[in-house]
């Protein structure tokens, strides 16, 4: 499962994807940032998203209400949370799993 977090802090970025790895997912970060380019990169992040995570507590309201229209749109699930950490981010990946993700993750 290819897994988006939108927002949250840029230098954790290795070890949301390390976590996403040892469970057999791909990861993606975006920053959150809606300027310019950041809309359209917003939206291809979601576009190749299983599950979009988009953290409420850092994010503008253009990058949230964004990530939900866009999750919307390309019929991908987009879950709200006001901060994520690699707890966090283990409990919510264990939540979307697959019974056959859990078993070769094992």
């Amino acid at each position: 499962m290819h897994i988006g977090i939108v927002g949250g802090v840029e230098r954790g970025e290795q070890r949301f994807a390390a976590v996403a790895a040892s469970l057999g997912h791909t990861f993606e970060f975006h920053g959150g940032n809606t300027a310019g380019r950041g809309s359209g990169s917003l939206e291809a992040l979601v576009e190749r998203s299983d599950i979009v995570i988009c953290v409420t507590d850092v994010n503008s309201h253009s990058a949230v209400i964004g990530a939900r229209r866009y999750a919307r749109a390309h019929g991908r699930r987009c879950v709200l949370t006001r901060r994520v950490g690699l707890s966090r981010f283990r409990a919510l990946l264990a939540e979307v799993q697959t019974p056959n993700q859990l078993a070769a993750a094992l």
